[in-house]
Order: structure tokens, then C-alpha cells, then sequence
């Protein structure tokens, strides 16, 4: 079982506390993660042929996904600011009944990114929730996890 002083936000009398990372060196950190949107196939199908009364689904769920990444440590509290190289979310879709949402962070810092990656997946799927509830009440959003993790002492990590 995970004890207090396991945790690296908790400091000695159990307070939250951002993590020191001072004394690391900035290496190339990658994460991707990924959530999946299941819908009523005629809203995929909206989405699909761009029929959606509020414009281009995909593009502007990529738009925001990108955006909310940028602003991950103004959102998750202890989340360190970083130097983001590139934010990529990309959409999939293996059936007519659910969208993946693919989102990647990467930076060469000191802490790892992914929460950049679980902010732009989650954020991106919350719009196309936005875009589309008009239509279609009975989304949901599902599996959100981070799929991919390398650089760092911890190395790689894929789950």
C-alpha cells in the first residue's frame, strides 16, 4: 500500500507541496494518452460529413485540446510550467458509435508531460461533447489514460 511519504506532493506533516525539481536535468520527455467518446452513430455521422450546426468538430476540438495543454498548470494544481516543443490530438474512429481521442505532449524539461497529454485529450473530448450536445445527450466520455510515458530517470513506460 502507497504510504505518505511515497507520494512526492506530500511533504513530512502530510501538506501538499509542488515537487523540487531543481537539481534534474532537462531531457526529452514524451506522453501520449487517449480517451474514447461514444455517441449515436447519426452523430458520427454528422460529424463525419460536417453537418454539426456548430462548425468543424475535429478541428476545433484539436484547436482546444492544443490550448488546454499550454494551460495545464494553471488547471491542475503542483503541475510545474513547461517548455511545450509540440501538442498533436488526432481523432479516430473504428466504428460508427465512438470516437478515440489521441492527444501527444512533448518538451525537454525537467518533469515528465503527462498531464499536458491527459489535459489536451480530456479537453478535446469535452468539446466535441460541447459541439455536440445539441444532438445528442447520451455521450459519454470514457478511458482516459495516458498510454505512453519515456524520458527521465523512470524511462519508458507504454500501458
Amino acid at each position: 500500500m502507497t504510504q505518505p511519504e511515497d507520494l512526492s506532493h506530500i511533504d513530512e506533516e502530510g501538506r501538499a507541496r509542488m515537487v523540487d525539481v531543481g537539481a534534474k536535468s532537462g531531457t526529452e520527455r514524451v506522453a501520449r494518452a487517449r480517451a474514447v467518446i461514444s455517441m449515436r452513430p447519426e452523430t458520427l455521422k454528422a460529424i463525419q460529413e460536417g453537418s454539426v450546426e456548430k462548425g468543424a468538430v475535429f478541428s476545433v476540438a484539436r484547436t482546444a485540446g492544443i490550448m488546454a495543454a499550454k494551460r495545464t498548470p494553471e488547471l491542475i494544481p503542483l503541475c510545474h510550467p513547461l517548455a511545450l516543443t509540440s501538442v498533436q490530438v488526432d481523432f479516430e474512429t473504428d466504428s460508427d458509435t465512438e470516437v478515440v481521442v489521441l492527444a501527444e505532449a512533448r518538451a525537454c524539461d525537467r518533469t515528465g508531460v503527462e498531464m499536458e497529454a491527459l489535459t489536451a485529450c480530456a479537453v478535446a473530448a469535452l468539446t466535441v461533447y460541447d459541439m455536440c450536445k445539441a444532438v445528442d445527450r447520451g455521450m459519454t466520455i470514457q478511458e482516459l489514460r495516458v498510454t505512453h510515458k519515456s524520458g527521465g530517470k523512470s524511462g519508458t513506460w507504454e500501458g
